[in-house]
């Protein structure tokens, strides 16, 4: 009789926010290259990444809480959750506006493995794809100018993964409804050595940079002006929902993945019960990455990606396993009731 093998149930194990943040800040170009890989890999189809869910209530309506579920396969063979929840009032009281967790699914035996601190995961995995958006459809890492629309968490990790991928920036324009934040952000890029960094009064003054980054709050367009990209920017659309339709369709476009970016009323949703089709969309990173599409020079390019459940399994089982490699992490042992 042939002995079949019985699997084994990985040690539990539960990741800090710092332990998180070392891994990351310890090297943003491999965590950079993990999302190029991750977006590569579910090029190829070796993933599942079922829609989102979102809960919401009806008496919070700016209040919302996501489930991503996800499967990545290829070189990562992991599946897990991320379950963030978005409470924009909690900053009015020095609580940050999000909060996450994140679960890794052995593939062996179905089992969580770890669960991670994912607030980090979430804003690192949304700043990495953005620069790498950025870098394929700027074509260097070089540009007169940035402008950020928005200066708050998600702004500061796209920002430091410019400064730590070793971007060439002229200077920064900053706007944001709260002067204060700019001013705070104009600061910190100023700390870090690049003295052209200015608060700027209107959105449209952040926009005429060569590279803006749209990191708001908004839920509904308060951009509108086709004239905005005249200069032809490449535009990272974080915050999904600041353009109009108008906008949109006058830019060549790019997403993460088309089936879930063009739902939940982001700028493309708008755009396409406008127009009813979605033609105007190039199609996802990976078309760029592998060149199937290329930047359009006479158009202005705009990068929205949706931000997908597998880029957190990439970014966080990458993020594990710097973990446990420098012996960090806290094993539960007894977490789960096991049959002898």
């Amino acid at each position: 009789m042939t002995e079949t093998h019985r699997p084994t149930v990985r040690p539990f194990t539960v990741v800090t926010a710092a332990e998180v943040a070392a891994a990351i800040e310890a090297d943003r170009a491999a965590c950079l290259d993990a999302v190029r890989r991750c977006y590569l890999a579910h090029d190829e189809a070796t993933s599942a990444l079922p829609h989102s869910s979102f809960l919401r209530f009806p008496q919070l309506p700016r209040d919302r809480i996501i489930a991503l579920p996800a499967y990545l396969g290829g070189e990562f063979e992991v599946a897990g959750i991320k379950w963030i929840a978005s409470f924009p009032g909690n900053t009015a009281h020095g609580i940050p506006r999000a909060s996450a967790v994140l679960l890794l699914n052995d593939l062996a035996t179905g089992y969580p493995y770890a669960c991670l601190e994912s607030s980090l995961i979430s804003s690192t995995r949304t700043a990495a794809s953005a620069v790498l958006g950025a870098e394929e459809l700027v074509g260097c890492r070089r540009v007169g100018s940035v402008g950020f629309i928005g200066t708050g968490l998600i702004a500061e990790h796209v920002r430091r993964f410019l400064r730590d991928l070793d971007w060439e920036i002229g200077e920064y324009r900053l706007f944001d409804l709260d002067p204060a934040a700019a001013e705070r952000f104009a600061a910190t890029v100023q700390a870090d050595g690049v003295a052209a960094a200015k608060v700027v009064p209107e959105a449209a003054d952040a926009f005429a940079a060569d590279l803006v980054v749209l990191a708001t709050v908004a839920g509904e367009p308060h951009l509108h002006d086709p004239a905005l990209l005249a200069h032809h920017p490449v535009v990272l659309h974080l915050s999904l929902r600041d353009l109009s339709p108008e906008i949109v369709l006058a830019a060549q476009n790019v997403t993460d993945d088309v089936d879930h970016a063009v739902r939940e009323r982001t700028s493309l949703h708008l755009a396409e019960q406008r127009v009813g089709h979605r033609d105007f969309v190039a199609g996802p990173l990976a078309d760029v990455l592998r060149g199937r599409i290329r930047r359009d020079p006479d158009r202005a390019a705009i990068f929205a990606p949706f931000g997908l459940g597998v880029l957190d399994l990439a970014v966080g089982a990458w993020a594990f396993d710097r973990v446990r490699a420098a012996g960090g992490g806290r094993e539960i042992a007894d977490f789960f009731p096991l049959a002898n």
